[in-house]
C-alpha cells in the first residue's frame, strides 16, 4: 500500500518518550537503575492521514500531567508540514517493582516531569 505499517507508530511514540524523558533529565536507564519502572497501561492512536515509506516525520511528545499515572500526548507530522497525521496518547504508571503495585512517583521525577510538561520532540 505504500504507507507505513500502523504498529510502527508505537515504536515512534516510544522513541519520542525516551528522548523527552532524557531532555527532562530523566534517562530511562537511570530511572530503572534507581528502582523506578513505568510500564504502559493504556494506548490510543488516531490516524488522520497517511505517512508513506521514506517520509521523514517529527514526533512530538507532551506530558499534560504527572501523577501515579502519566499520560503522554503525541503528534506525528511530516517534516516541514503542519498537519498532524497521527495523534495518540500513551499512559504510563509508576509501579513498585518489588510489589508490582502502583506507587506515587518519586519527588525528583515528579518535579522533572512537571518542569518538562510541555512538548519535546
Amino acid at each position: 500500500m505504500g504507507v507505513v505499517y500502523h504498529a510502527h507508530v508505537l515504536d515512534w511514540f516510544e522513541a519520542a518518550r525516551t528522548e523527552a524523558l532524557r531532555a527532562a533529565g530523566l534517562p530511562y536507564r537511570q530511572l530503572e537503575e534507581s528502582g523506578v519502572i513505568m510500564p504502559v497501561v493504556e494506548v490510543a492512536v488516531r490516524y488522520h492521514g497517511s505517512v508513506y515509506y521514506d517520509d521523514l516525520v517529527d514526533v512530538e511528545a507532551a506530558f499534560p500531567s504527572v501523577g501515579v499515572r502519566v499520560p503522554i500526548d503525541y503528534a506525528v507530522r511530516r517534516q516541514g508540514e503542519g498537519d498532524v497525521l497521527i495523534s495518540g496518547r500513551v499512559t504510563l504508571c509508576f509501579v513498585d517493582p518489588a510489589r508490582g503495585r502502583p506507587v506515587a512517583p518519586p519527588d525528583a521525577v515528579r518535579a522533572a516531569l512537571a518542569a518538562g510538561a510541555g512538548e519535546a520532540g
